[in-house]
This record gives structure tokens, C-alpha cells and sequence, in this order.
């Protein structure tokens, strides 16, 4: 096939991916170009100072981070909930994340009384999910912690499936320790969707399921896959994270038998409405936990260098050390092994594409961070 079918062929996809992503590069433009006036030597690793934790903090009680709204955080300590505020020491440390506490979070707490309680400590984390701060860039939003993997949800159509955005949760799982879940909702529609749609959907199912993860066909509706997603979960701390209106909170309901909020989709712009305000961990009832977390329209990935992209795609990695050239971008150079993959179609054009995007997306340091 040629250049200029192929690129025909997903004309339509790139317009979505276009539309999508703008709204966010329009809000990060300012901030970019005062980030690139400032000197960032303050924040090199080698720069920052090893903090010691005070032994005296381990002997206070732990609890893990269930909920956290504007009354407080609440904390689950053994067995009893506790209604908790941050010490306003812990408020004083530098740290590169937006928020000090996320879901999920072993904690160390003062017990004030019975229901209340202050958070002294944080316990070392061994996974996290993190995306860049919207409106600094500069530092990570927390969105969750000790978290096993991540059912990274999306739908067959409305909203419209995003292979980019699939990418960055990879990415982000995979960077945080996490195993990425892939998991497509409202597989019921599909028959009912415009032929760009049904095109699109059968194209990522063929890609997607060569990686090497799960990926589920499910349907809230029609409890399609709902005991696949059970099994999955079993025993883990999974977390559900996705753009808004893909139906987390529906697929929730249907895995534990809950009665979560569930919201419309938006008629006049097809995107969903935010019916998860605030993350919120649940019991599983054969062991595990899970997160349902609020929908989001933009993903910004944190602290990943631009010659490090590469590394998160392993099909094109294991292809770089045929290029002809060192250093290869595989976007443009003579000689380019993943090139010549993408037009003898062995490779997924769906994930070259969005391997690209990163790239021309972030053509500065400040812009991933």
C-alpha cells in the first residue's frame, strides 16, 4: 500500500487525534515558553537532597488512603475509618508531586480521636500512576498508588476510541511499575457505528492484542467479559482510569455489584460527563482492591526524555538496531528499519503514529516535565 493511501485511509483517525489534543496544547502554550526562560538545574536528580525519615514516625499507626474530598482524607487503620488532614510539617517538604497524598497511599497517622486523625508520614510507594500537572507541566499529578495494574478503559465509539491515549496510560502504567489492562467498553454499539469507527475499532483489537498485555472486549450493558475483568482482578489493586464517559464507573457496578454514580454522554459534543469526582477505593469481594478514578480529557506524560520514547514501544525498539543511522528518530532518516516496517505493514501504523505524536509533541525538556 502506498504512502499516500495509508494516509488517506486515516485521515479521519489523525482529525480526531487532532481535535483531542489541541484543546491541550492551547492551555500548556504559555506556560512552555515561561518554563524555558528559567534556569531548571534546581530540579536535576543530582540536585536533590536525600530526605531521612525520622524513626519516631514508623511507630505511629498505619492506614491506607481510601478517599480524598474536600472534608478531608479518609483513611481505613485497622478496621476503623478515620477523617485525616495533612501535619502541616509534611505540607513543608519539596517534593516534584502536585498533591502529597493519592489514593491508595500506606499512611502513618496521629489518632485524635475516633473519627479523626492527622497524617504524619508516607510510606515509601512501590508503584505509582502519574500524569504531568496540567497547568505546570513541571510537576507530577499522583493519581494513584501501590497499585498492582491498570484497567485503562475505552469504548468501542462514543466516546471515540483514542489508540494515542491508550498509549500514554501504557506508558504511564508500565513507567510506575504497574501491568497495563487494556480494556474496550460498549462492544455492543459497534454494529451501529459509522464505518470510520468500525474500521478503527477492528484495526487497534488486531494491534493491540500482539502487545504483550491483556486486552478485553467487554460491555457493561450486556455483561459481556464482566467475569473476565473478575478473574483478572482477582487478588490485585487495580485501578480504572480513562478518558470521561467510556463507563468505568458502569463497568465498576457491574464487576462488584455496586451503584456507583453513572453520567450521560454528552449529546452536542459526544464526550462524556465527569461522573467520578473523586477517586475512591473499593473492596474486592475475592480479595484485592479496586479504584475507579474521574474521567479525564487530557493525559500529559511526566518526566520521560524524548530519546527515551522509543524504550516504551518494544516492537520498534527491537527494530532500531537495524537503522542505518545511530540515534535514529525513525521519522525521517535514509535507511530507517522501522520505516521500512511501517510501509510493508508489519508494523501497527496505529502505534508508529502515536510514537510520533510524542515526539513532535515534545520538542522541548520543560514540555515533559
Amino acid at each position: 500500500m502506498s504512502s499516500q493511501k495509508k494516509q488517506n485511509k486515516y485521515d479521519e483517525y489523525l482529525s480526531h487525534e487532532e481535535d483531542f489534543w489541541s484543546q491541550d496544547r492551547k492551555e500548556g502554550k504559555k506556560e512552555r515558553k515561561i518554563f524555558q526562560k528559567k534556569d531548571r538545574s534546581k530540579y536535576k536528580k543530582t540536585d536533590q537532597k536525600k530526605v531521612s525519615i525520622d524513626p519516631a514516625l514508623l511507630t505511629f499507626p498505619q492506614g491506607r488512603v481510601l478517599s480524598i474530598t474536600s472534608e478531608g482524607i479518609l483513611v481505613q487503620s485497622d478496621g476503623r475509618n478515620y477523617l485525616c488532614h495533612i501535619k502541616g510539617s509534611l505540607k513543608k517538604e519539596q517534593k516534584k508531586e502536585k498533591n502529597l497524598v493519592t489514593i491508595g497511599d500506606f499512611v502513618r497517622i496521629d489518632i485524635i480521636d475516633d473519627t479523626e486523625a492527622q497524617i504524619v508520614h508516607v510510606d515509601t510507594r512501590y508503584s505509582t500512576l502519574t500524569r504531568a500537572d496540567n497547568l505546570t507541566r513541571r510537576k507530577s499529578h499522583l493519581i494513584a498508588a501501590n497499585i498492582d495494574q491498570v484497567c485503562i478503559i475505552v469504548s468501542a465509539k462514543d466516546p471515540t476510541l483514542k489508540p494515542t491515549l491508550v498509549d500514554r496510560y501504557i506508558i504511564s502504567a508500565k513507567k510506575g511499575n504497574m501491568k497495563p489492562i487494556v480494556i474496550i467498553n460498549k462492544v455492543d454499539l459497534i454494529d451501529d457505528a459509522l464505518e470510520e469507527e468500525k474500521n478503527l475499532f477492528h484495526l487497534f483489537v488486531h494491534d493491540y492484542s500482539q502487545l504483550d498485555f491483556p486486552l478485553l472486549l467487554v460491555s457493561a450493558k450486556t455483561k459481556q467479559g464482566i467475569e473476565d475483568i473478575q478473574q483478572i482482578m482477582r487478588g490485585k489493586t487495580s485501578v480504572f482510569s480513562g478518558q470521561s464517559g467510556v463507563g468505568k464507573s458502569s463497568l465498576i457496578n457491574a464487576v462488584l455489584g455496586t451503584d456507583l454514580a453513572v453520567g450521560d454522554i454528552v449529546e452536542r459534543t459526544r464526550k462524556g460527563a465527569h461522573t467520578t469526582t473523586t477517586a475512591s477505593l473499593f473492596p474486592l469481594p475475592h480479595g484485592g482492591f479496586c479504584v475507579d478514578t474521574p474521567g479525564v480529557k487530557s493525559f500529559g506524560l511526566y518526566n520521560i526524555e524524548p530519546e527515551d520514547v522509543s524504550s516504551f514501544f518494544p516492537e520498534i525498539l527491537a527494530l532500531q538496531s537495524e537503522c542505518k543511522f545511530r540515534g535514529c528518530t525513525h521519522t525521517h532518516e535514509p535507511g530507517c528499519a522501522v520505516l521500512e516496517a511501517v510501509e510493508e505493514e508489519t508494523l501497527s501504523l496505529l502505534r508508529y503514529h502515536s510514537y510520533v505524536s510524542l515526539l513532535e509533541r515534545k520538542e522541548t525538556k520543560e514540555e515533559w516535565e
